[in-house]
């Protein structure tokens, strides 16, 4: 009965991943800034780009820490703790994050090691992804990622940027010939002023149908941030607010999925200088 149990489960959360998120990479950690516009975010830089494009780390001038909690249909299985920290120096920007998605019978641990550095109108950077996947019944299964990414400006308007994740096709275990997923994501962002930002990407998983997302960040007063997206294959809809009191920003997402329901991401980061 046991079996049964943690292969259902397993299943469970296969079908999860697969119907939230075109991709899979929904489970990793984001920040609510990025869920609240689609996660359109490729080719906008903060410190989130730890997780979201390794590359525009190196557009950062000032270092942080950050945290985020996600929850998932009201299911506490389902919930993704994230938490990391960028360091920016004059040799480039440095970022360390870490995460855990599941429960007791399916989880996921995750150590996200990266570096970005500006060089004239880019930033390129690369990270290794330490990701330990336990299944209960089955035990545990540890694999290495790696990620590149960049993000340039074409004019003091336009940003584009690029991110590919698992580039070298690890495989979910030695005796499978299933893979990680491999993941390309492009982007525009567009900045006309520092009030609004408009986002458009697309992501492609090798094996999947493209996604296409938009996003919209617009400031409404002083310290107050309003956002909005939508995204494609699967068809979901989000909103979110942001909170900027002095060092602090403080972000808050809701994620409708037509098929599946609601999802809540909350994201705090602290400006070190």
């Amino acid at each position: 009965m046991k079996v049964i149990f943690t292969s259902f489960m397993y299943f469970f959360h296969f079908c999860i991943s697969i119907s939230w998120a075109q991709s899979g990479m929904e489970v990793f950690p984001a920040g609510a800034r990025s869920r609240a516009m689609a996660h359109a975010q490729v080719a906008i830089a903060d410190e989130w780009s730890l997780f979201n494009n390794i590359g525009a780390i190196g557009n950062l001038k000032e270092s942080s820490i950050f945290c985020s909690y996600d929850q998932r249909l009201g299911i506490n299985d389902l919930t993704t703790l994230g938490a990391g920290a960028v360091i920016a120096s004059d040799w480039g920007n440095f970022g360390l994050g870490v995460s855990r998605y599941g429960g007791e019978v399916f989880n996921q641990q995750l150590i996200n090691v990266g570096y970005g550095h500006q060089m004239g109108i880019a930033s390129l950077g690369a990270q290794l992804i330490y990701l330990q996947t336990n299944i209960e019944g089955y035990g545990k299964r540890a694999v290495p990622l790696i990620g590149f990414g960049g993000r340039a400006a074409l004019s003091p308007e336009f940003y584009f940027g690029a991110y590919l994740f698992n580039v070298g096709r690890a495989k979910y275990g030695p005796d499978t010939d299933d893979y990680y997923p491999t993941v390309l994501q492009v982007g525009l962002a567009y900045l006309p002023e520092t009030k609004l930002s408009v986002s458009l990407e697309a992501e492609k998983d090798i094996l999947l149908p493209a996604s296409f997302k938009m996003g919209l960040e617009y400031n409404l007063v002083h310290k107050f941030w309003a956002r909005c997206g939508a995204s494609t294959a699967p068809s979901n809809f989000h909103f979110g607010l942001g909170f900027r009191p002095r060092k602090f920003k403080i972000d808050y997402a809701l994620g409708q999925n037509n098929k599946l329901g609601s999802t809540h991401h909350f994201s705090m980061s602290y400006i070190i200088h």
